[in-house]
């Protein structure tokens, strides 16, 4: 579908206030509703951007119209819709701002709704798809029809799958996420614990067809975290190009779901960027709460993840996390990425359905927020094993009573992954740690940024901290060695194999080169932390 295949559209009578013949001939890739003054992250190249112009004002017009349009044209955008209800018309500014930029403009009256032109650019895709040459398939033409039908009427995924494998005799088949959740399952299919599901998955790579069983990826472009596979626990006597077809038909159904995430993140970021910002600003977050749909009072529980500094790894964070939290059914949760990088999540542990799996025996009642880390905890070695090349990192933060604490709370869960970090950057290994583990010293300090550590490590050691110098590496493994062994002289000249008089002269040393008491139980935990820091 092109910009112009648009305007020749009675239904919408959009008006064209700007655009060259070679704009309005560009294809339309998808379709995202904005009102950010700066909306370029959120943009794919092709897509038409439908703006109902909330964030224009007649005050600074020119500066906010140029940012908000060259980031259109930084994006690729195909071209700009801008609604006429919020100021009775499109100011012309605009229209100045697309013309300079290279932007087609096109002007959506009261009377039509932004909902009716994303149902139009979508159903028009999937029915380009459908109009390929018969013999380019392998299913049905009445099944092809049917599935169309389906998914056009926004049927759910159950009926969808049903549908498309009643031909082959109805046979017990699912739809899965990377982590085994189950997007859909015929009836003959049992209900599939997400672990069982998700070993399934990994024992089934390549993803190809197999005597025993069927597993076919949806979208080969999808993330390791966003993928979906169509899976038959049974031997099935089908074409594959027609399960492949079956696949394509989710496939569709996948890049709705994705389309309707993607607009929730717009809500989720003005939330997080609120709970962030130095100054939270306490008396919007009630609102930006309910715009993500989530309740305006408390509790709240924050989790923080990271999937390192790569290109990409923030996008891919906000997918696997997004992922995660759909494993707990009914609980209300707003995801998207951090602007310091990595992704977040608020979720509301007021209330809602446990998760699809009992976290541990003995867990605390599947409605208190305890129970919500109990059951990400267990989940996490799930979505590790989805990409074998990336470790994932997450921090939890204690609840928060409501909107206020919200702030707090994102800080805890961000000091929570600075600490899973550490820990897994030491053992190689993936880590979700909640701000209730951190029980001991060295778990607290792992929290601190390096830098932050490094610096309180060199101070409170003062010339202990250059390693270069023999003897001070002696020194301070007398430290450690003494530390550890809670001050007892005889025990640490028995574990170092000195005399003691040599154990106090070297900790005397250590006094004098540090300004430190070693007869002080504070100035112990001092050089304690120092050695943990370095």
């Amino acid at each position: 579908m092109h910009v112009e295949d648009l305007l020749r559209l009675e239904s919408l009578d959009l008006t064209l206030l700007w655009g060259s013949p070679p704009l309005l001939a560009r294809e339309i890739s998808g379709v995202t509703a904005t009102d950010l003054e700066d909306p370029g992250r959120f943009l794919q190249r092709g897509e038409i951007v439908l703006s109902g112009l909330v964030w224009w004002s007649a005050e600074h017009e020119e500066a906010k119209t140029d940012r908000f349009v060259a980031a259109l044209r930084d994006a690729g955008a195909a071209a700009l819709l801008a609604g006429e209800e919020t100021h009775g018309t499109v100011p012309e500014v605009l229209v100045d701002a697309c013309r300079r930029h290279g932007i087609a403009l096109l002007s959506v009256p009261v009377h039509t709704s932004f909902r009716a032109i994303t149902d139009t650019v979508y159903l028009r895709q999937w029915g380009d798809l459908s109009r390929r040459p018969a013999d380019h398939y392998a299913l049905p033409e009445n099944v092809r029809g049917e599935l169309s039908r389906l998914l056009a009427d926004g049927a759910d995924p159950d009926t969808l799958l049903t549908r498309a494998v009643a031909h082959l005799g109805a046979p017990p088949c699912y739809v899965l996420s990377a982590t085994g959740r189950t997007i859909a399952r015929t009836p003959a299919a049992p209900p599939l614990p997400a672990r069982q599901a998700a070993r399934r998955l990994k024992a089934a790579a390549p993803f190809a067809a197999a005597p025993a069983s069927t597993t076919l990826r949806v979208d080969p472009d999808a993330s390791p975290y966003g993928q979906w596979y169509l899976h038959l626990p049974g031997p099935v006597d089908a074409p594959p190009r027609m399960l492949h077809e079956i696949a394509e038909v989710f496939a569709q159904y996948r890049q709705g779901v994705l389309r309707r995430r993607a607009a929730a993140r717009v809500p989720a970021t003005e939330l997080l960027d609120l709970a962030a910002a130095p100054r939270p600003g306490s008396a919007l977050l009630p609102a930006a709460l309910r715009a993500c749909g989530l309740p305006d009072h408390g509790p709240y529980t924050v989790i923080a993840v990271s999937m390192g500094a790569e290109e990409g790894a923030a996008e891919a964070g906000a997918e696997a996390l997004d992922e995660l939290l759909r494993h707990l059914p009914g609980r209300r949760f707003a995801t998207a990425r951090l602007a310091t990088g990595g992704a977040a999540a608020v979720i509301a542990t007021d209330s809602g359905a446990p998760g699809s799996e009992a976290p541990v025996p003995g867990a605390p009642a599947a409605g208190a927020p305890a129970a919500v880390v109990a059951t990400l905890k267990g989940l996490w070695p799930t979505l590790d094993a989805c990409d074998d090349a990336t470790l994932p990192y997450g921090g939890i933060s204690t609840p928060a009573a409501g909107p206020k604490e919200l702030n707090g709370a994102l800080e805890q869960a961000r000091y929570a992954l600075t600490a899973a970090v550490r820990a897994g950057s030491a053992d190689g290994t993936a880590q979700l740690i909640a701000v209730e583990d951190l029980t001991t010293l060295d778990a607290l300090l792992a929290g601190i940024p390096a830098d932050v550590r490094t610096a309180f490590g060199v101070h409170a050691l003062g010339p202990l901290a250059d390693g270069t110098n023999p003897s001070h590496r002696m020194l301070l493994e007398t430290l450690d060695t003494f530390l550890a062994h809670n001050g007892s002289w005889a025990r640490t000249a028995e574990a170092l194999h000195l005399h003691v008089n040599t154990v106090h002269y070297r900790i005397g040393r250590v006094e004098l080169l540090t300004g430190r008491d070693l007869a002080r139980l504070d100035h112990k935990l001092d050089l304690k932390a120092a050695l943990l820091c370095r």
